[in-house]
């Protein structure tokens, strides 16, 4: 992709954030336009409620045609799709990635994903993947099976 219709589209999302963001979302930091730190407040009336999480937001050079890398940074939640290293086991983010989706449309999916949890708990075999993963989770192979967490 054109690196000034990435930049486009970068600073696009980047002022869209900043002025209108979508509730529970808030941007802390976009320093650099390949990094942005998105903070997530929970959801009221779930177990996440009064919780907040940070993602961190890296940008490849093919943004959008390629999804950026989200991790959970800090504070991890306790989530059967959330690695304690901070991994999101969540389609969008890999195979079933699309060029329309946004920071703000990837925020909202995660909130949703912990909004719809009943119970905190670590994904199986959590210490496993941990001594196993790569550094980026796109170099993680998911398997996405669990429809009912």
């Amino acid at each position: 992709m054109n690196s000034s219709l990435r930049t486009k589209r970068l600073l696009r999302e980047l002022h869209q954030l900043k002025k209108l963001p979508s509730p529970h979302i808030s941007l802390d930091a976009a320093d650099n336009i390949d990094k942005w730190i998105v903070r997530l407040h929970g959801v009221e009336h779930t177990i996440y409620a009064n919780e907040e999480y940070t993602l961190l937001f890296e940008f490849p050079t093919d943004y959008p045609i390629e999804s950026p890398v989200v991790t959970f940074v800090g504070t991890v939640p306790v989530h059967p799709h959330v690695y304690s290293n901070g991994h999101i086991c969540l389609s969008i983010l890999y195979m079933n990635w699309c060029p329309v989706l946004t920071v703000d449309a990837i925020c909202q999916s995660v909130l949703s994903m912990l909004s719809g949890c009943e119970k905190k708990v670590r994904p199986d075999r959590d210490y496993i993947y941990i001594k196993q993963a790569k550094a980026s989770p796109k170099d993680t192979v998911w398997l996405f099976d669990d429809i009912d967490v």
